[in-house]
């Protein structure tokens, strides 16, 4: 750490982080926000740019509040408390609407309004870890401190949907006791309609006293925990054994999704239902159209397509995952219009995606290395004349808007983003390209 430094912040980046500038360098500041003045303390000096973390605040942003965690600034899971939510917002249009023109060079016809909606307890996916520590006489369990590979002493979360929140000390307490506390690194959570579970990845099966403390605390608090020793198709219902499945509902669209615990999941499901009753407003898809749903997941957007009476192909890289999805079509009594394949489409070719035939329109979906090799491979006269694209990731969403608009022909005719995940960096967004 060096003597401190004071700047004025200018914006803020893509990670939450204020953007100052001194000496020709570029300073990216933690836990500053745009117009404020601050002292500041770098962590890291690079010939061109430092990271650092604000000491002080001398001027005052208007749109700073007091962060709700008490958490907040050692635990690593968010980054924005200390803003305005509202704000938060429109930082995240920001990003976007920036990602669009200085990467992409294309911006959209119109601006979305911004999606959003409760900012707290809203976190219904999870992967918390766990450590005992024998110089506190504990065991952690939680997100990793900011920075750090230790785990956060957190007694609980803002954000985490608030059942589970309230476990994280219960949780803890009770790992403490079992014999293979040092052989549980993780747990992944997973909150359902009908049952919250939690996985724990376990390098040793527990031992027969482990397990009476576990089913204990499931019982206790209506809760199942599985069981994953290896990878996660190596998971397993520990108790209790007769849970209902785990499910999300889209009731607009008369659908119910079960889902297994490490299967992807938005984690925001208010949001999620929300994200797909827009994505179908801006795809208008209609009986006798064939459409295709790249990276389609479990069906998330599949199914409310087919509901339309269209034709619907859901691509996905992961054979599981389409096996679910078909299954999930079956459920929902949409298995006539809909097929499932499972495809590399981060190999796409021109060739490869002429040889699925002609669709009138597309819905992609990709994580976030965005989906390059799929866009490239979309020009010609079968190209479809509308694509809604769904990013988590402004920067890759721009760099293939590139090759839509500037390659392919396509308009950008609107975009605009999502808050899936309030009070971090993590941006949503949804676009629009259409062509005559």
């Amino acid at each position: 750490m060096v003597a401190e430094n004071r700047v004025v912040i200018e914006s803020l980046d893509q990670e939450g982080r204020g953007i100052a500038r001194s000496e020709g360098k570029v300073i990216f500041i933690e836990g500053a926000l745009t117009g404020e003045v601050v002292g500041y303390s770098s962590y890291r000096k690079k010939p061109s740019f430092e990271l650092a973390q604000a000491t002080h605040i001398y001027k005052f942003s208007p749109l700073r509040v007091q962060p709700k965690c008490r958490h907040f600034g050692m635990c690593g899971g968010c980054s924005m408390q200390h803003l305005d939510a509202r704000a938060q917002v429109a930082v995240k249009q920001r990003i976007l609407e920036d990602s669009l023109q200085h990467i992409g060079k294309v911006k959209a016809e119109t601006i979305l309004r911004p999606i959003y909606g409760q900012t707290w307890g809203y976190r219904e996916r999870a992967r918390l870890s766990v450590k005992h520590v024998i110089k506190k006489g504990k065991t952690l369990v939680g997100f990793h401190e900011k920075r750090s590979s230790y785990v956060a002493d957190m007694q609980s979360c803002e954000i985490l949907a608030p059942k589970i929140a309230r476990l994280l000390p219960l949780l803890a307490e009770m790992i403490g006791t079992l014999s293979i506390r040092d052989r549980l690194p993780q747990i992944e959570v997973a909150v359902g309609e009908r049952v919250d579970a939690l996985v724990l990845r376990v390098l040793d099966p527990p031992s027969e006293t482990d397990g009476v403390a576990l089913r204990a605390f499931a019982d206790l608090h209506n809760i199942q925990f599985w069981l994953q020793s290896k990878g996660p198709d190596t998971i397993v219902p520990f108790h209790p054994l007769d849970a209902p499945a785990l499910s999300y509902s889209l009731p607009e669209f008369g659908i119910v999704m079960p889902f297994a615990p490490t299967e992807f999941t938005q984690v925001n499901s208010a949001i999620n239902r929300v994200m797909i009753s827009r994505a179908m407003r801006l795809l208008y898809p209609q009986p006798g159209e064939r459409i295709a749903d790249f990276f389609c997941g479990l069906g998330n957007f599949t199914l409310p397509i087919a509901r339309s009476g269209a034709q619907v192909l859901g691509i996905e890289g992961s054979a599981a995952l389409v096996k679910r999805a078909a299954q999930n079509a079956a459920y929902n009594g949409l298995s006539g219009n809909t097929e499932f394949k499972a495809m590399n489409l981060f190999e796409m070719t021109p060739e490869g995606f002429a040889a699925l035939g002609r669709f009138d329109k597309l819905l992609i979906d990709p994580p976030r290395d965005g989906a390059i090799e799929l866009v490239k491979s979309l020009g010609g006269a079968n190209a479809p004349r509308r694509i809604v694209y769904v990013s988590c990731n402004p920067a890759t969403l721009a760099r293939d808007a590139q090759v839509l608009v500037q390659i392919h022909g396509y308009t950008l005719e609107a975009a605009g983003v999502m808050n899936m995940f309030p009070h971090t960096s993590h941006v949503e967004s949804i676009a629009v390209f259409v062509k005559e």
